[in-house]
């Protein structure tokens, strides 16, 4: 028989969770507010379960974080310092694993969604290049030499400190653990925060998105002097207003101020900051990635 993938996309607003092994055989697929951590990952249970037919071969998940990895960890699989505090501490590749029966293989979120985009997506034939979605959070995943970054524990370019001018915009931040990081000052609930309204209902020219593409800007440029990435992917809920992908553009060519000499992002800055190629089914693409690498 052929092998069954599952795909568990936990984010911090949503989960999404898919049955099959790509973009084009995906057999079932469903979406839902992520609540409570024992009502969502059974939620999440049942929906594979009663979608894998004969039974499933392997779980991929790609979760929001900070996660432990370390597969010599007592811990192994849990949250850990999240931000979404009633998550903390909670087993996600243990809850799996028990109801299912199956390998789990787990990730960030974030590099769940380089991995899909690295497969099937925007970063096809690019073995270097940094992931990065904008959304409750802000989080990046980094593939290097064709292999997801981790090191001591993972990537967490979210909390990266950005430029933070108190003059011209006094808002403390969101972050429980470092309030203006990037992720404090730049992510979905800091725009709520600081304007007293949703994201998606300001106007395109309120100076919300100046801000913001500013801020997101400082924190690609950290990543392209960092990392030096061939591509840089920029994905999420608040990256699908439109106007901000160009903003940011502009302001990570302004921020690198000529000093990064590669044609690629001098003279063809459009093809080199992109949009993922999956939309938002990269995470869980990504995730039945990951499964297919566990079984």
């Amino acid at each position: 028989m052929s092998p069954i993938w599952g795909g568990i996309e936990a984010g911090g607003t949503r989960f999404v969770c898919a049955v099959g092994s790509g973009p084009d055989s995906l057999a079932a697929e469903t979406r839902f507010p992520t609540t409570t951590a024992d009502e969502t990952l059974a939620r999440a249970v049942d929906f594979l379960r009663e979608n894998s037919g004969a039974g499933l071969t392997a779980v991929g998940i790609g979760s929001f974080g900070p996660l432990d990895l370390r597969e010599d960890s007592p811990t192994y699989g849990r949250v850990t310092s999240t931000p979404k505090l009633a998550w903390e501490g909670v087993d996600l590749v243990g809850t799996v694993s028990d109801a299912l029966g199956v390998p789990v293989a787990p990730d960030t979120d974030v590099n769940a969604s380089a991995l899909g985009e690295h497969l099937w997506g925007a970063a096809r034939g690019v073995d270097d290049f940094v992931y990065v979605t904008v959304g409750t959070g802000i989080g990046g995943g980094a593939m290097a030499n064709g292999r997801l970054v981790h090191g001591l524990v993972h990537p967490e370019m979210g909390h990266i400190r950005v430029p933070h001018d108190r003059v011209a915009d006094d808002f403390a931040g969101v972050c429980p653990y470092h309030g203006d990081c990037l992720e404090g000052l730049a992510s979905g609930p800091a725009i709520e925060r600081r304007w007293g309204t949703r994201p998606d209902v300001l106007p395109d020219d309120h100076p919300a998105w100046e801000l913001e593409a500013g801020y997101l800007a400082a924190g690609v440029a950290n990543l392209v002097f960092t990392l030096s990435p061939r591509l840089v992917v920029m994905g999420g809920g608040v990256m699908e207003r439109r106007t901000l992908l160009p903003r940011i553009r502009a302001g990570v060519l302004d921020l690198l101020g000529g000093y990064v000499r590669a044609d690629e992002v001098s003279d063809a800055i459009d093809d080199y900051i992109v949009a993922p190629a999956l939309g938002s089914r990269s995470g869980v693409l990504g995730a039945i990635a990951l499964a297919q690498r566990a079984g």
